[in-house]
């Protein structure tokens, strides 16, 4: 690999898009069961909504990757795709808060879903496609032009971009409410703070984009070849023969390793953005009734816990590089986020004679860090392995699988483990078990010595 070492505001303009972007899935993440929820839907459909996003990003991801890696024009390699997925998620954002606006039919339903439900569905569905083909060329663009020896500052600049975004998208309904913007509507309907705060994220989002396509210029074929140290005429060669089916067969061990640790991971973060409302609901506001006051509060409560597992994304991330090995510092991270989860079945009332949605902000800075370490780990590992190989890009894809599968899964089954668990609180705790198991699959990871 060519020494060709970027300045730290290279490597900042590289990821200032993914701040953006991360405010459009935070938006996404801390309102979409609320939004369902408002719609009509039960508790138990709730995990039916989070099928089909991951579903599609299965399915786009890897042929994001793999079309991306023979993408050279002269408007870059990666960086029509981050625009193209930007644009698709800026009018996917301005239209799914109005679902419960639009005049729909609540009366007409098809499989227990009413009208609003469905609009909201699909457009849950172009928003998590679109939002993830805006976001994974980030990833791909810091394999591509960012040298190894400068790959961990740059991943760190990016997971910092990440939890900033996330900070700002959890809070924005509860910041809105608190300057004025109608927190309650009428039953059915959205709110004015969330959907003004998807109107605001969406602008962010673009601003963002916009900033890093004009700023960030990526290498074409010859000098990327160079860079990379690779016959690039030869490898495009063979790249023509080898499909996804048959580069995933070659992939290198580590990619299964951590992609095991993922699935646990992951379905554990799937229960969290799914559940958090209604639990928070239930165990703060003693109520359970989504067209209420107190679970339009708890929904904004989400956010602000949300943004309290960012912060602790953030400060538990400056925490990670003193570990004596990655390996431990996954293992610790996971635990801690575990121990997060589990307490917020205990925490309800007013224990310690605090009301219960304070306490809550302790177990979620808890959980962040539990985030850091998967913002941060899984793809350090895995671009580690593969070495300036030359499908990174659909590797990388075909990774994105192992965040997926594990969502689908949780979300299929989601309505049978409430009804055995009985409350979405104790679906939390079931998230704290995942965490557990996905610590003890860390060990089976084989990594180079440095980073053992």
């Amino acid at each position: 690999m060519a020494n060709r070492k970027l300045s730290f505001w290279d490597m900042f303009n590289l990821s200032f898009g993914f701040f953006g972007v991360q405010i459009a899935y935070a938006l996404q993440s801390a309102n979409i069961s609320r939004i369902f929820a408002t719609l009509g839907a039960d508790p138990h459909q709730l995990s039916f909504f989070w099928i089909l996003p991951p579903l599609m990003g299965m399915i786009v991801q890897p042929l994001i990757g793999k079309y991306s890696d023979k993408t050279w024009n002269r408007m870059g390699r990666r960086k029509p795709y981050l625009l193209i997925g930007a644009i698709i998620a800026v009018l996917v954002m301005i239209l799914l808060p109005n679902a419960g606006s639009l005049g729909l039919s609540t009366s007409y339903v098809l499989l227990g879903l009413n009208s609003a439900m469905w609009f909201g569905l699909f457009a849950l569905i172009f928003l998590d496609t679109s939002i993830n083909v805006a976001m994974q060329p980030f990833k791909m663009m810091v394999g591509d032009m960012v040298t190894e020896e400068q790959k961990t500052q740059a991943y760190s600049i990016q997971s910092f971009l990440c939890n900033a975004g996330q900070l700002v998208g959890c809070l924005a309904p509860y910041f809105l409410t608190s300057i004025g913007v109608a927190n309650e509507a009428p039953e059915g309907v959205i709110p004015d703070s969330v959907i003004y705060s998807f109107y605001a994220g969406a602008l962010i989002l673009i601003l963002c984009v916009v900033y890093t396509f004009v700023k960030v210029k990526e290498m074409p074929p010859k000098e990327y070849a160079e860079f990379h140290g690779i016959d690039l005429k030869a490898q495009e060669e063979k790249k023509e023969s080898e499909g996804l089916v048959k580069l995933l067969t070659k992939a290198p061990k580590t990619f299964w390793q951590v992609g095991l640790v993922q699935f646990f991971c992951w379905a554990a973060f799937l229960y969290m953005w799914n559940y958090s409302p209604g639990s928070i609901a239930q165990n703060c506001w003693n109520t359970t009734d989504a067209a209420s006051a107190d679970y339009q509060a708890a929904g904004n409560w989400v956010g602000v816990v949300f943004a309290f597992q960012a912060v602790g994304a953030v400060l538990w991330a400056l925490v990670l590089p003193k570990f004596r090995t990655v390996k431990l510092g996954y293992i610790v991270s996971l635990l801690i986020g575990a121990a997060g989860f589990v307490s917020l079945l205990f925490i309800k009332g007013m224990p310690f004679g605090i009301e219960a949605r304070y306490i809550i902000c302790v177990s979620y800075t808890l959980i962040g860090c539990a985030w850091a370490a998967m913002l941060a780990y899984p793809f350090t590992l895995l671009t580690n392995a593969l070495e300036g190989n030359p499908h990174m890009g659909t590797y990388l894809g075909l990774f994105n699988c192992t965040i997926c599968l594990p969502q689908i899964v949780a979300a299929a089954t989601g309505k049978w483990v409430l009804t055995g668990v009985g409350t979405q609180p104790r679906m939390m705790l079931m998230a704290g078990i995942f965490l557990v198991i996905a610590a003890a699959c860390v060990p089976l990871i084989k990594t180079k010595k440095s980073t053992n």
